[in-house]
């Protein structure tokens, strides 16, 4: 289950973009499953279950542009607190060779139904 839920950033490309920062409770934790609600001018995103929950005041761009499409893009960057402690030594760049791979990032990204 999702510890903590934060909105870091709302956009406008083709169509409404909400960044989001997620802390879960565990590692093997798959229990996310967010909705999206707009009431006003206020843009909600809520974990199914009800908990955790954050609010973005739109402006009126956003707001034309949520109205328009009902629909968002969220894309979400999760992390889990304590699991590794603090990094103290952090390698500078892990992809610098000819064959070298690009790590996998706890993030994706999805299209949400926006219900109002």
């Amino acid at each position: 289950m999702a510890k903590s839920f934060e909105i870091t950033k709302v956009s406008i490309r083709e169509r409404l973009v909400v960044d989001a920062k997620v802390g879960m409770k565990d590692p093997q934790d798959y229990d996310f499953s967010p909705r999206a609600n707009l009431s006003g001018t206020t843009l909600s995103i809520v974990n199914e279950s009800g908990e955790p929950s954050s609010t973005f005041e739109l402006d009126e761009e956003q707001v034309i542009t949520a109205e328009r499409d009902r629909m968002l893009e969220l894309r979400v960057k999760f992390n889990v607190e304590g699991m590794h402690g603090v990094l103290t030594h952090r390698t500078p760049q892990p992809m610098t060779g000819p064959k070298s791979k690009k790590l996998a990032e706890p993030s994706w990204k999805t299209i949400l139904p926006l219900s109002m």
